[in-house]
């Protein structure tokens, strides 16, 4: 361990990375404070939490708290991601936009350009659905000001040149910095909710002079530190399927090749998919709620909010065909089929061609049955753990036990840490020649 500190702390490339990165890190930060113009958000701010511990909460926990602050940054980069989503999903049903994925780096090119117009769009269309649902809560625009439709155009369009100033940040942290920017500010994000958790933890077990409190204040850090290290583990669990090469036989000795399968493959791509569905009418119920009737209202959040019973047997469905949809697509059994043969290797006591790809499916399938189980369990955790302790409204929003939160957190620092080591190493090896 100290070895790899020492190696990077010794590369100068890499610590130039790593001091763009921190460096705009900090003014992702420092800009999350700025406000929107023309709203009057300190009696925003103090009119009490309105966000919960529905996909507003959520949205709130991976902007970093941006949102309950009304800043010009409250949006993220959550735009850029459902775009991302959205794009990935039309190259598959879309057989002009599939040829993308065979075009190398023009078809990556095409990609990323669609990406960041539908971004651009949804961002605009979020940023004037919060604009003009916080103004119908009352009179939220600072006084001398009118709340023309002039009025909510100019204050959306500076929400989205925050969302737009979030993406060249992300786009600029993956370039030159280390790791995957758009990953790296949700994490950022994610982890400045944690020392709201604790507070909230204390406020509620250690301000009082119940013993029981205690034991139970210290048994949930137990518990969260537990559900961490599980998280650690599945985010590094593999299934190896041993593989052999035709042109390594004899004296070579057996080949120790394989292909590795995550046993979280899709990673926490199918929670935020799930999320982003149930978002669309919670936010438009959220916003305008003003507007809608109460049993309308009533009737959706039943249907679209996991808190409700329908509601997150619905969030559990959506969970589970977008982790099986989402692996299949990134891990293509039949392409890897077709590169083993490419390669004159072979999977022992399997016949190459069909048969292979059967086999890689049917291994695939399992893993990623044991994934979705600890996604889904992952995910319900943050709703299990709340009813059992009594956790309602914004304190159910700061103490999440588990959640896809942490699997962000644990991704983002892994991912990160990887990227950081085989730059260092890539970095002594060029100077050895």
């Amino acid at each position: 361990m100290l070895t790899r500190i020492k190696n990077v702390l010794a590369n100068k490339s890499v610590m130039i990375r790593l001091g763009i990165t921190f460096a705009l890190i900090a003014v992702y930060r420092i800009a999350s404070y700025i406000p929107i113009p023309l709203f009057n958000v300190e009696l925003l701010t103090t009119g009490g939490s309105q966000w919960g511990s529905g996909f507003l909460g959520i949205l709130n926990s991976y902007t970093g708290q941006a949102l309950s602050r009304y800043s010009v940054l409250s949006l993220g980069i959550s735009p850029y991601i459902t775009a991302s989503i959205a794009v990935q999903l039309l190259q598959v049903v879309i057989p002009q936009m599939k040829e993308w994925q065979e075009e190398g780096d023009t078809g990556k090119a095409k990609a990323a350009r669609l990406t960041k117009y539908l971004a651009l769009v949804l961002g605009f269309a979020q940023a004037l659905l919060l604009i003009i649902g916080t103004g119908e809560r009352g009179s939220q625009i600072q006084i001398g000001v009118s709340s023309g439709i002039g009025t909510y155009l100019y204050m959306a369009l500076t929400v989205l040149a925050g969302t737009v100033f979030t993406i060249w940040l992300a786009d600029t942290i993956t370039s030159r910095g280390v790791g995957n920017g758009s990953s790296i500010i949700i994490g950022i994000g994610v982890m400045t909710s944690i020392p709201i958790m604790i507070s909230t933890l204390s406020n509620k077990y250690l301000g009082t002079n119940n013993g029981w409190d205690i034991v139970t204040y210290v048994f949930i850090l137990v518990l969260y530190v537990a559900i961490l290290l599980a998280v650690v583990y599945m985010n590094i669990a593999q299934r190896k399927i041993p593989i052999s090469y035709a042109n390594r036989q004899g004296s070579l000795g057996k080949s120790e090749s394989n292909i590795p399968l995550k046993i979280n493959s899709a990673g926490v791509l199918p929670v935020i998919f799930a999320s982003t569905l149930l978002s669309i009418p919670l936010s438009i119920v959220g916003f305008l709620e003003s507007s809608i009737g109460e049993g309308t209202k009533s009737w959706i959040e039943s249907i679209f909010s996991y808190n409700q019973p329908v509601g997150f047997i619905v969030y559990i469905i959506l969970i589970v065909v977008f982790s099986f949809f989402y692996t299949f697509m990134v891990t293509n059994p039949h392409q890897i089929a077709d590169n083993l043969s490419k390669s004159n290797a072979y999977i022992p006591g399997v016949r190459p061609g069909e048969d292979t790809k059967n086999y890689i499916s049917r291994v695939l399938f399992k893993v990623t049955v044991i994934g979705t189980v600890y996604l889904v369990i992952l995910a319900a955790l943050p709703i299990i753990t709340a009813a059992v302790f009594g956790f309602v409204g914004q304190e159910a929003a700061n103490i999440t036990l588990g959640g896809t939160g942490l699997l962000i957190v644990v991704g983002v620092a892994a991912d990160t840490t990887q990227q950081v080591e085989a730059a260092a190493n890539q970095e002594t090896y060029q100077g050895l020649f």
